[in-house]
């Protein structure tokens, strides 16, 4: 009892200090990459904090991964370096019975892991999607800010207006620069006003000036007036696409076993088999060389991880192009980094010898004196 409850309390401790450090990291580089694609246009400036949390949301399956690891090898080499391995395997503790309380303590961790890949990923998935849809398809109208040249989401005009007049949809000294159907113009005009008719919406022009002409001819068309409407965007919904793999529900990838939702499937299935196997990784992967820093077992635990999450990835994209299927994938890499670490387990808990030791040929005494005698 007391060997277990002193694991599960260290093992807490420096499971929460990693993880509130990688959710930190993890949490400022999302926000210099949210605050670039919202200063890109991309998604709306006043949602960069609903999208960080959706975005952190995503990632925290892996930083829960990676935390549960680096506190475990962190716990145990720790319990070698001030020798607290010699005296619990002189009681009688060989080093596989530390799998059943590193297991009695993540097996929350690993429960949260799981829920979170298989559910909560395409959730945030869609909610970011949707965010980004809906700025990006905004109206012509919306995008445009005072004082700003705008270009419309068709691509084909620039807007700029002098500034708007309160508490109505309408502005002073307006500009408009179009290409379109191979004609290009220029719309001035001192006032204009939004209107929407027959479920699209117009901008209503005034005492404006219309400059056009064909493009690759020398001839142009100048033409005042009073009242000029131009098309800025309806109010019809958008053409819905198909929608990507991992925008899908886990019980939707299931009943369409297409490659591109068999590998989305694989590796949201990954990431908790992933999480399941770092556990017996970390007790066959922590020790402490004496003669050696910490930072070097440390090092080589944090490469272990990336190579493992590279193949995840990797594996993902093989079952897309049809290289391997989805049961061999997961046989091959889960059960097989599985059965590595039990056979590396084994080895540190039976003394197993990869080699056999060299064996030094020992000359009887009679032989070496007589070899003395005539040298």
């Amino acid at each position: 009892m007391l060997f277990q409850s002193s694991i599960r309390k260290e093992l807490a401790r420096s499971f929460g200090a990693t993880l509130v450090v990688l959710v930190t990291i993890v949490m400022t580089i999302v926000l210099i990459r949210t605050l670039g694609q919202a200063s890109r246009g991309f998604i709306n400036p006043q949602d960069v904090m609903l999208f960080m949390a959706y975005s952190a949301l995503g990632r925290l399956p892996t930083i829960l991964t990676l935390s549960l690891f680096i506190a475990m090898v962190s716990t145990l080499s720790r319990m070698y370096r001030d020798s607290e391995m010699v005296v619990w395997f002189t009681s009688g503790q060989g080093l596989a019975g530390f799998l059943r309380p590193l297991f009695r303590f993540s097996w929350p961790v690993l429960l949260v892991i799981t829920l979170m890949a298989l559910f909560v990923w395409p959730w945030t998935n869609q909610q970011t999607k949707d965010m980004q849809s809906r700025y990006e398809q905004r109206g012509d109208i919306d995008r445009i800010a005072p004082g700003q040249f705008q270009e419309s989401s068709s691509g084909n005009r620039v807007f700029f207006i002098d500034r708007e007049l309160a508490g109505a949809r309408a502005s002073n000294n307006v500009f408009i620069a179009a290409t379109e159907k191979g004609k290009s113009s220029i719309t001035t005009a001192r006032s204009g006003r939004i209107e929407v008719l027959n479920d699209a919406q117009f901008l209503m022009l005034e005492n404006g000036q219309r400059l056009e002409n064909v493009i690759g001819q020398p001839a142009l068309k100048i033409s005042d007036f009073e009242e000029y409407g131009t098309k800025t965007g309806d109010s019809n919904p958008l053409a819905e696409n198909a929608p990507e793999a991992k925008l899908l529900s886990t019980r939707s990838l299931i009943k369409a076993p297409t490659r591109g939702n068999l590998s989305e499937l694989a590796w949201r299935i990954g990431l908790a088999l992933a999480a399941i196997n770092f556990v017996v990784l970390a007790v066959a992967l922590a020790s402490v060389n004496p003669r050696g820093g910490r930072s070097g077992n440390m090092i080589f635990v944090l490469l272990t991880f990336v190579v493992y999450n590279n193949l995840v990835n990797l594996g993902q994209s093989w079952i897309f192009v049809g290289l391997i299927s989805f049961s061999n994938f997961l046989l091959a890499l889960h059960g097989g980094v599985l059965l590595l670490g039990l056979a590396w387990l084994s080895k540190r808990q039976f003394n197993w010898v990869l080699r056999p030791a060299r064996r030094i040929r020992r000359q009887p005494m009679a032989v070496r004196n007589s070899e003395s005698q005539q040298a």
